[in-house]
């Protein structure tokens, strides 16, 4: 489903005639193969929002091939990325990033408005995702008026709502406390095994981490995979 061959990225700092530049990602290549769950775990400034923004496709790598659903990313214009993103990708946020003017239900509907779905069907949709993700009692409620676990759930269902193949998901339990990290996480692998959804998680958290089928380390913009060996 998701082929990363030989990535490569650098960022340049400094002023004009002083440039220095700084690798992030270095000869990244892996697979993700369709309903699997990976992490990829690592320092800030290690390069995993690097490599899960070249993904999302709001970064063009310099080098290397990524391959999502059997097309060529990489060579996609801005307007090209974003049609292909609207109906293969989803996102879950660590800050959530909803309306605050928009109550649950107006959030998760929120792209099958921007998709042009007519109002009846956008109703089936989205009362179908809310009982899914347990909002029954909340989806008139504001996000000022949800606790973290319900905003993220929120999250959750407007990811899922164009019904995407992969989501990718960035510290989506970082600024939850434990007991609700842990409803989010079995949320997740509920809806992994459900739906056959695939999941990229980026995380510095381990019991995050622990939930994916394969777990990858990101150091000094470079990845491996972390080999769990039985006792």
């Amino acid at each position: 489903m998701i082929h990363i061959q030989n990535v490569s990225h650098t960022f340049t700092i400094g002023k004009k005639g002083s440039e220095k530049k700084i690798p992030v990602l270095k000869n990244i290549s892996f697979e993700v193969a369709k309903g699997e769950i990976i992490s990829i775990v690592g320092k800030s400034g290690s390069g995993k929002s690097t490599l899960l923004n070249a993904v999302a496709g709001f970064l063009k790598p310099e080098e290397g091939s990524i391959i999502i659903q059997g097309k060529e990313t990489t060579t996609l214009t801005e307007s090209e990325y974003a049609i292909f993103r609207s109906e293969n990708i989803g996102f879950i946020f660590q800050n959530f990033q909803l309306m605050p003017g928009l109550t649950a239900f107006e959030n998760i509907e929120l792209p099958l408005k921007i998709q042009g779905i007519d109002k009846h069907r956008r109703f089936e949709i989205v009362n179908k995702i809310i009982r899914k993700v347990g909002l029954e009692t909340v989806f008139d409620h504001y996000p000022n008026e949800l606790s973290g676990g319900q905003q993220q759930r929120v999250c959750i269902a407007r990811a899922l709502i164009t019904n995407p193949p992969i989501i990718l998901a960035d510290e989506p339990t970082g600024n939850l406390d434990s007991e609700t990290e842990q409803e989010i996480l079995q949320l997740i692998a509920l809806l992994n095994e459900s739906m056959d959804i695939t999941f990229i998680i980026i995380t510095h958290d381990e019991e995050v981490a622990n939930i994916a089928h394969r777990k990858f380390l990101m150091h000094d913009g470079v990845l491996k995979e972390v080999v769990q060996h039985a006792v």
